[in-house]
């Protein structure tokens, strides 16, 4: 038995001898030829081909436009260095990856309300990049493997009794010694992205604003399994009350008070209704009635958020939504803004609650404004029944 320990002990000091603190990444800095993270890069930059040519892109130039805009102030001497992309994916996530490619999810943009916001999670992100989290995260997952599974096999060929009870706890610890590492870089991000962000002259406070509306949409759904982006980040209590404490040292600090939610609805605003419609492709009612009283407190197009208001009780149908559908709809078509087919949703829910004469009615002002339309016939159908 001392022969086995004799050989564990040198393992274990070898594999945690590998993984070294590193520096942080400078502007422009790329890794040497030979590294293990020039081989991260090398798979970004496969990844980022295959993905920029992919139908997940945003095609909107304008959009991409102002995201890389507000990466670059908060990126600051690391603007060249990072690439942005809007991928159309209905949640919230955002993340960058070795080479400086980031990626920002359209569920995201959809559920923050201003510019602070997003430079918040955009910083969080640069932070990441900045402080060199993929590479360092990557040799830690290793070495912790290697000794995990060296010790394990001499554990049993030790013959030590109650070495399978040993073994769990041993499992237990792994994962767990990973998942807080995970952690404690999100915590570091955390606060970097909070100084970059300030830095900027973007309000600290906006930084846990947007963290506690992603807590309320976990509970409204009532599950147990966060947001991706959230995952693997510390408790929400804790996270919370941290970046609030951050955020009132910052703010006394830089003066910095910059919001610019005007400007940020005027730039979602043109893509907005497709993201709502992706959200509500989903079928999680209660987060998306969240997400569009949010959007309703911007006063932008109120139209707009009054049928998708509509729409979301229509595609739900418990008992009632038939007619809470209908007044949503019709208010929507009196604050003007409303798509045509506000009126086809109307025809149908007015069917539902049997209204058949306001269903012709809405039906027929829908095909006017919708010559077109694919469902054209069907409708034609329809009202060729009634008189």
């Amino acid at each position: 038995m001392k022969r086995t320990y004799a050989v564990v002990v040198p393992i274990l000091l070898i594999a945690c001898a590998a993984t070294r603190p590193v520096q942080d990444l400078a502007a422009g800095e790329r890794p040497a030829l030979d590294s293990d993270e020039a081989g991260l890069w090398m798979w970004s930059d496969h990844w980022e081909e295959d993905l920029s040519t992919s139908g997940l892109v945003v095609s909107d130039p304008g959009l991409n436009a102002y995201v890389r805009e507000v990466a670059c102030r908060v990126a600051q001497d690391y603007c060249g260095d990072i690439r942005v992309y809007v991928l159309e994916i209905p949640h919230f996530n955002a993340s960058v990856y070795p080479n400086g490619m980031m990626v920002v999810w359209t569920g995201l943009l959809l559920r923050v309300q201003n510019e602070a916001q997003l430079a918040a999670v955009l910083g969080h992100e640069i932070a990441h990049y900045q402080r060199r989290h993929s590479i360092t995260g990557w040799r830690d997952a290793r070495n912790k493997a290697a000794m995990f599974t060296w010790g394990q096999i001499l554990l049993y060929a030790s013959g030590v009794p109650g070495a399978p009870l040993i073994d769990l706890a041993g499992q237990i610890a792994f994962f767990g010694s990973i998942f807080k590492f995970s952690r404690d870089h999100e915590r570091e991000a955390d606060r970097l992205g909070l100084e970059l962000m300030a830095a900027a002259g973007y309000d600290p406070a906006e930084a846990p604003v947007i963290w506690e509306a992603l807590i309320e949409e976990q509970e409204a759904e009532d599950e147990s399994q966060p947001f991706i982006f959230i995952s693997t980040h510390p408790h929400s209590d804790e996270r919370a009350a941290t970046l609030k404490q951050l955020a009132a040292e910052h703010r006394s600090a830089t003066n910095a008070d910059v919001t610019e939610q005007g400007r940020y609805v005027e730039q979602l605003l043109p893509l907005r209704g497709t993201l709502l419609e992706d959200e509500l492709a989903q079928r999680r009612f209660p987060s998306t009635d969240l997400i569009l009283e949010r959007l309703r407190q911007t006063n932008a197009a109120p139209g707009e958020i009054e049928f998708f208001q509509g729409e979301l009780y229509r595609l739900r149908g418990d008992s009632g939504d038939a007619e809470r559908a209908g007044e949503h709809y019709r208010r929507a078509l009196t604050l003007g803004g409303a798509p045509a087919e506000a009126y086809r949703s109307l025809g149908l829910v007015s069917r539902r609650v049997g209204d058949d004469a306001g269903a012709c009615d809405a039906f027929r002002r829908y095909l006017e404004l919708e010559p077109e339309a694919d469902d054209r016939a069907m409708i034609e159908a329809f009202l060729a029944m009634r008189p």
